[in-house]
């Protein structure tokens, strides 16, 4: 299929063949007959992107920042290889599309192969001939469904919840800065609400075709009385909302809202301005009431809504983002609301460039503008193929999942082509899978596991997907007969973990999984001085905040904390002192959401060691993350965020870095040497203790502390 994508760095728009996206659990799969192109959003990001380095540079202070601090922290080839992954990725561009479905998730059942369908959403409803949708960023619409309009489905949303926002009841009066896409969408609603409206605009232009299908009362911004004009046509009182719809860095909506809204008046916050409005003289007296409209409704930014469809009840969350959308379309179609008029320009999908050439340039009025698709094409789930005749090895791989850490911290340390056949990649994106098949030089792309672990050619399987994925993969690979490496953690339950080991005892076969940590050059140098025996060890993780929000704290994606980061800090104390764990005891820091992300986990050893892992949550950014002491038979033993470590004895040896190593690269040469003859880098019997010791924690936490045996 094809899909419209463009380069951060460059600034270049194409439109490329990729692999259909994935169709997982919870997801539709749409052909696309239309898409809206939002000239303010999407226009935002294409300028952007055509901009220069420096150019980029100033509009985002902070992401400059971030890169400053990974330049002092990992240095300069980490912080390099972060930023032109960055800009050279190929991002999908647009976020509301309407079409037919053509498959659908095992698990969904509201929707069927035939049914029209509205899409939202960034990163979903893309510039693309086919999308794949989560069940709760997608409407059903009637067999009859003019799809030409039912493209506006995102913006149609946001509108509606700038007006629910506006709480405004039959006969009441609003007004509208700035008529755009947006504000023309806010004001036809209004009108259909019940509602007098007065539009405002900088432009001329706006505010006439405003005045021609969707105002009682259209003025320019600068037209003179215009705080009076629009005070008469209130009776005096003024407007009892605003909706502020334009895009500005200006003060001058906020400030005119408070000039216009009438007293015990509300204003809401819809478009991208600044808010810090002047107190005196109306704000203050009027006692305003100041909302924000977050998107397309309740819903928006919550993964368990829109990734994993759990909604929210209609009694206590009437408006949820995606019943939005359903009212939005229901008012198309029965022509409550008519926007043809908004469509100014059409373009074919392959033309698509040349209106985003028009939104960069200006060079003509535009308002909005759909992309049409040749929808009687055939799309069929194949490979993709990169190179042709790419060299096959002894040893040839397949990678399910490629992301940030991936490119940064994997594929950069794969062995020469010569000795490492390529063949296959995968990952959620069509766009990453493509881009990294040619930067790292794999055969083909795929959006399909069973052409990689079904591929005969392949013998070797990275695994680096969300963590919920991990064991599926591992088992799928084991069966099918083939060297697994795994990203941490091995898997999120205790059944799963017993069925990889029997595979394991019964295959003769194994796993690898990414404990880079013992692989540090920092780490073989204090095992060294160390030596053999008992040992005590404190390691101290300045772990750093993550909200509950995020997919790494669902207990049902990421797994949680304990078991997708702390792994890696007691394999460490495992490694460091030679021996298993065999008993944990946890405590974790109350909190209401029950994260158990600050926690203190006392670890025993076969032999005898001791460990508490300290996992802090609540630290401040500027202490370095992570810190590990060991001490036994007279010395002592101290890692400092693995820049540095320290031996103390009889005398005090160091020795620093100079940038941060926590064993990528040993790690993965460790992994391919042990392919081409030798034994596992880490043995299997310490991995599985080690995720074992992960649940323990969990489950000593949840009887008070007490002490878990395994």
């Amino acid at each position: 299929m094809e899909q419209l994508t463009q380069k951060l760095g460059s600034g270049e728009m194409v439109i490329q063949e990729l692999p259909l996206p994935q169709l997982t659990s919870g997801m539709v799969l749409v052909k696309n007959h239309y898409s809206l192109i939002s000239a303010g959003t999407e226009g935002t990001t294409v300028k952007s992107a055509r901009k220069s380095l420096i150019g980029k540079a100033k509009e985002r202070p902070q992401q400059v920042k971030q890169v400053l601090d990974t330049l002092k922290t990992k240095g300069i080839v980490q912080t390099y290889r972060a930023v032109v992954k960055k800009l050279d990725a190929y991002s999908p561009l647009g976020y509301s599309c309407a079409g037919e479905v053509i498959d659908v998730a095992d698990d969904v059942t509201e929707f069927k192969v035939g049914d029209l369908v509205a899409c939202a959403g960034a990163g979903y409803a893309n510039h693309a001939e086919v999308v794949s949708v989560p069940v709760n960023l997608c409407v059903k619409l009637h067999d009859d469904a003019d799809l030409s309009v039912a493209c506006y489905n995102t913006v149609g949303a946001i509108a509606m919840q700038g007006v629910r926002q506006a709480d405004l009841r039959l006969g009441e009066t609003c007004a509208v800065i700035g008529l755009g896409l947006i504000g023309e969408i806010v004001c036809h609603l209004l009108k259909a609400s019940g509602i007098y409206v007065v539009g405002v605009d900088v432009s001329e232009n706006a505010v006439n075709a405003a005045r021609n299908n969707c105002v009682d009362l259209g003025i320019v911004r600068n037209a003179p009385g215009i705080e009076e004009q629009i005070a008469a046509s209130t009776g005096g009182l003024g407007v009892d909302a605003v909706i502020i719809a334009a895009g500005t860095s200006s003060l001058d909506p906020i400030n005119f809202a408070g000039a216009i809204a009438r007293k015990k008046g509300r204003v809401v916050v819809l478009g991208a301005v600044p808010t810090g409005f002047e107190r005196n003289p109306y704000w203050y007296k009027k006692e305003l009431e100041l909302r924000m409209s977050c998107s397309y409704g309740p819903g928006r930014y919550d993964n368990k809504y829109e990734e994993e469809g759990i909604d929210y009840p209609a009694p206590y969350v009437r408006w949820t983002e995606k019943r939005n959308m359903e009212a939005f379309q229901q008012l198309l179609y029965t022509h409550k609301i008519d926007l043809s008029h908004l469509t100014t320009h059409r373009f074919k999908f392959e033309d698509a460039p040349r209106a985003y050439d028009i939104i960069a340039k200006r060079s003509e009025p535009y308002l909005g503008m759909v992309l049409e698709y040749d929808y009687t094409k055939e799309h069929v789930r194949k490979a993709m193929t990169i190179a042709q005749n790419a060299p096959l090895t002894s040893i040839n791989i397949g990678f399910i999942g490629a992301g940030s850490y991936a490119q940064s911290n994997l594929l950069p340390y794969l062995p020469p082509e010569s000795e490492v056949g390529r063949v296959c990649v995968m990952t959620n994106s069509g766009t990453t899978s493509k881009r990294v098949a040619e930067k790292y030089h794999f055969s083909q792309c795929t959006s399909s596991e069973d052409d990689i672990i079904q591929n005969q050619d392949i013998n070797t399987l990275f695994i680096t997907t969300r963590h919920n994925s991990h064991a599926k993969y591992v088992i799928d690979g084991l069966k099918a007969g083939k060297n697994v490496y795994v990203e941490k953690p091995l898997c999120l339950d205790i059944d799963e973990l017993n069925e990889i080991q029997d595979l394991c005892e019964q295959q003769h076969c194994g796993v690898m999984i990414g404990f880079n940590r013992r692989f540090s050059p920092l780490t073989t140098l204090l095992k060294q001085e160390m030596g053999e025996g008992k040992m005590s060890m404190i390691y101290r993780v300045n772990a750093g905040f993550i909200p509950s929000s995020s997919w790494i704290q669902d207990k049902a994606i990421g797994g949680g904390r304990i078991l997708g980061e702390v792994c890696h800090f007691i394999d460490l104390m495992a490694f460091i002192c030679g021996s298993n764990p065999v008993q944990v005891s946890a405590s974790a820091l109350p909190d209401p959401e029950g994260l158990n992300d600050t926690v203190n986990i006392i670890v025993e050893f076969a032999n005898g060691s001791t460990g508490v892992v300290a996992y802090y949550a609540n630290g401040p950014k500027s202490l370095p993350k992570e810190y590990l002491e060991v001490y036994a038979s007279g010395k002592a033993g101290i890692i400092h965020d693995f820049k540095k470590c320290e031996i103390y004895g009889k005398k005090v040896a160091t020795r620093k870095l100079a940038v941060q190593d926590k064993g990528q690269k040993c790690m993965m040469q460790a992994f391919f040497d042990s392919l081409r003859g030798g034994s596992l880098p880490i043995p299997l019997d310490e991995i599985f203790s080690v995720t074992r010791a992960t649940f323990a924690a969990i489950k000593s936490i949840q009887q008070a502390g007490a002490p878990v045996r395994f």
